[in-house]
């Protein structure tokens, strides 16, 4: 009789191991959200959250350091895909007056690297590469 007992204990044991919910605890579906935590110097630094959308290979929300630029968004997203124009990219930001269009030409920014062509990040900034 003992040994029913300690046997009927143990399946009951292994059945909860085994059903445990092993979903993850976040509440974004997996690959819906990516967080950068920067280099160690910034660690503590504050995030933003930025979305990007369009012919990027990893589109979504991104939660970045505050002080990320676009190319550095991009390059986060895996980069533009063979059909991105990159000279037609769009930063949509909110601001106190509505809405604010940023067109940026990645092509220009290629060709002179003038890192003046590359706007740094607002929080809630949506950058739509187009196709």
């Amino acid at each position: 009789m003992k040994r029913i007992l300690i046997i009927l204990f143990l399946l009951s044991i292994a059945t909860l191991a085994i059903c445990q919910d092993t979903a993850p605890s976040s509440s974004f579906a997996p690959g819906s959200a990516y967080l950068y935590s920067g280099t160690l110097q910034e660690a503590d630094q504050l995030k933003i959250k930025t979305y990007i959308w369009g012919q990027v290979r990893k589109p979504g929300l991104y939660i970045v350091p505050d002080d990320t630029d676009l190319l550095t968004l991009l390059s986060l997203a895996n980069g533009p895909t063979e059909d991105a124009k990159l000279s037609k990219i769009r930063i949509v930001r909110s601001t106190e007056e509505g809405e604010e269009i940023i067109l940026v030409d990645l092509k220009d920014y290629m060709e002179t690297a003038d890192d003046n062509l590359i706007p740094t990040l607002q929080p809630g900034d949506t950058i739509i590469v187009s196709g």
